[in-house]
């Protein structure tokens, strides 16, 4: 280190990978200790000190990589280097060769940013309390030391990844003889610009039409962060220009895949985990397995379990967090596992997620069918939701004890605390105004708190959804009850004057962004962009390219 004072990894050694700037949190020297480190930790768990070390694209990267070998090769160990690599793609390679893994990607962040994930032999994660923890010790008393003592007999040498890694995708996802399609596919000029053209010169029926494949660590175009729906347009643009039939976006790692339809339309995670669990249960149940178990994290749409029941499945519930999902699938044995921030994990895939077989399970389940991708999936997105907002507080327990015991004030509301604060309002028999749930958990790296609210109706969801801001953000506060309206075919026309039709209502979104729509005075104002439309004469005027600031 460049000081006197003790190391402190921290900053950076997350609950399930490591993640830093580039150069000063995350320097090469830190990387070769790090390196050093988890060859330290694999020599004492069982399949020994060999490892497959691959990188993304990012500038930083090949330097980090080398450095980390050359720790982890210090210490004995023997190193499969790989190369340029998705993350699915260093997965399948620790499935197929039976080594450890570690990948330097930073997945989503900004291109100063970099990381590492680690992986035991088979894709098996490695979390703080499995293993990163005694790492990060490791690594600090590494650094502290000035030097790593060298163990004879560390060795590394190239190790060629992505032939083996097509084939297996490929074979548990294969395409069937259908209708041709036309597919948009977004990289982000990150890693999926490499994978996704190797698998799709494999597919006969499919006409390709690459956006941002050049591999650039800049991001010269946008951030590789397909939730942030800004990073989504030049995909919309080209699905709609194109004509067609759906759009993929991946993210810096390409472990993580989002998915348009036809019309440029986001199609929720959600309804994407609720198809490929019926594909992967239906294929489990043909093979003469009788309730095959699909692992879906409680941010997921109350849909998802019941398209698992449905479909004869066992639903299993689970924490937010890739190493908590993994864990349960191979308690359960799980099929398929699915996660609400585009995650999708297999079992036949070393139960780790892979970005690449989420996309080919929709273009088969679209190649099967007769209909648009919107109406594939239409089924599969019934309820309204809030998404996931982030609030930041000073303290976190708190706001939720608030949270909680206002919701326990409320007849009929159940709360667990699985991971963070769950509250449901979901009666069968009860009016549809009045079935609802909501997520209320911390976030792992930062001060914030995330809310994910569902509810039968949008006015519903909308209610709800800003009574918990409110407590939330110690603002005043609206009754989760719902409210009596004298005219009971119209809408409550609020502080809006709105006049319309209940079911109209309910449909008016943003013209802007597509956003929700929440009474303000004399107006409509979208959730998500904050732009306010009039409402004049009790219509609501909704003309795109407002500029009003938002109410504060």
């Amino acid at each position: 280190m460049t000081d006197s004072r003790p190391a402190d990894l921290s900053p950076i050694v997350k609950a399930y990978d490591v993640r830093g700037e580039a150069g000063t949190q995350l320097t090469a020297e830190v990387a070769r200790a790090l390196g050093a480190a988890f060859a330290d930790f694999l020599q004492s768990s069982p399949g020994g000190g060999d490892m497959i070390v691959a990188h993304d694209m990012r500038v930083s990267s090949p330097e980090l990589a080398r450095a980390f070998v050359d720790g982890a090769v210090r210490r004995g160990a023997t190193v499969g280097e790989a190369g340029l690599s998705s993350t699915d793609q260093l997965y399948c390679a620790s499935g197929l060769h039976r080594a450890a893994g570690a990948m330097i990607p930073a997945s989503h962040n900004p291109a100063q940013d970099n990381g590492l994930k680690l992986c035991l032999p088979g894709a098996r994660p490695i979390s703080r309390d499995t293993g990163l923890a005694s790492m990060r010790a490791a690594a600090e008393a590494y650094l502290d030391s000035g030097e790593i003592p060298e163990i004879p007999g560390g060795v590394s040498q190239p190790l060629d990844t992505l032939a083996d890694y097509v084939d297996t995708v490929l074979g548990l996802v294969p395409i069937p003889e259908g209708r041709r399609l036309r597919v948009v596919v977004d990289a982000a000029n990150a890693m999926a610009g490499l994978t996704v053209p190797a698998v799709a010169e494999r597919l006969g029926r499919i006409d390709l039409v690459p956006l941002h494949f050049e591999l650039d660590g800049t991001f010269p175009h946008h951030p590789a962060d397909p939730l942030d729906p800004t990073n989504l347009e030049d995909l919309r643009e080209a699905v709609l220009s194109e004509g067609a039939d759906l759009g993929f976006a991946f993210d810096g790692d390409a472990d993580r895949c989002v998915v348009l339809d036809e019309t440029g339309a986001l199609v929720s995670p959600s309804a994407i985990t609720a198809l490929i669990a019926q594909r992967e249960i239906a294929r489990a149940r043909a093979a003469g397995e009788e309730h095959p178990a699909v692992v879906a994290n409680l941010v997921s749409s109350r849909h998802v379990a019941e398209t698992i029941r449905a479909a004869g499945g066992t639903h299993v519930r689970s924490r937010v967090g890739h190493s908590l999902i993994k864990a349960l699938m191979a308690e359960h044995c799980a099929v398929f596992g699915g996660e609400h921030s585009a995650h999708y994990y297999f079992r036949d895939f070393f139960h780790a997620d892979s970005g690449m077989l989420a996309a080919l399970h929709v273009i088969a389940a679209l190649a099967e069918s007769e209909f648009s991708l919107s109406t594939l999936v239409a089924s599969h997105d019934p309820y309204a939701s809030s998404g996931e907002i982030n609030s930041r507080v000073d303290d976190a327990e708190q706001s939720r004890a608030t949270v909680r015991a206002h919701a326990e004030r409320i007849p009929g509301a159940t709360c667990d605390d699985l991971d963070g604060l769950t509250v449901e309002h979901w009666d069968a028999e009860a009016p549809a105004e009045e079935r609802w749930w909501f997520s209320l958990r911390s976030s792992n790296t930062e001060p914030l708190l995330r809310l994910n609210v569902e509810a039968e109706l949008e006015t519903t969801m909308i209610r709800v959804r800003d009574e918990i801001l409110a407590l939330v953000r110690q603002q005043p506060v609206v009754s989760l009850q719902p409210v009596d309206v004298e005219l009971p075919h119209l809408a409550p026309a609020g502080a809006s004057g709105a006049d319309v039709p209940a079911w109209v209502r309910e449909r008016l979104r943003c013209p802007d962004c597509t956003g929700s729509l929440r009474d303000v005075d004399a107006g409509l104002q979208c959730a998500s962009c904050g732009r306010i439309h009039p409402v004049e004469g009790g219509i609501p005027v909704l003309i795109a390219g407002r500029t009003e600031a938002p109410i504060a």
